[in-house]
């Protein structure tokens, strides 16, 4: 199954606070946004509105739009894999279904 969309902008941001070496208190100090609620944005536990993301993008000094090509770049890679794994078990025009005959009963 895919990931939610909330679960991979986190992932997105984690991995930029990371590799800028900041911790999670820098950077909710510098967003004013509280430390736990930042911490649940990481983790997919919440879904962040526009205005804190935005928040979150200018503390850690990344464009919106990177995190969000980023987000969707990801996604597609997840959902592209997940359809591969799926191979011949997705049915298309050649695949064959019975449904049965539906059979009635009289009750006296």
């Amino acid at each position: 199954m895919t990931a939610l969309l909330r679960e991979v902008i986190g992932d997105v941001l984690r991995r930029a606070r990371v590799d800028q070496g900041r911790t999670l208190r820098e950077v909710s100090d510098t967003a004013r946004v509280s430390l736990g609620y930042l911490s649940e944005v990481e983790r997919g536990r919440k879904e962040a509105s526009s205005e804190l993301l935005s928040a979150i993008c200018g503390a850690l000094d990344i464009p919106l739009s990177r995190v969000l090509s980023d987000a969707g770049e990801e996604m597609q890679r997840e959902e592209t894999a997940a359809v591969a794994a799926a191979g011949t078990a997705n049915i298309d025009a050649a695949t064959k279904v019975v449904i049965p005959q539906v059979v009635s009963m009289a009750v006296a």
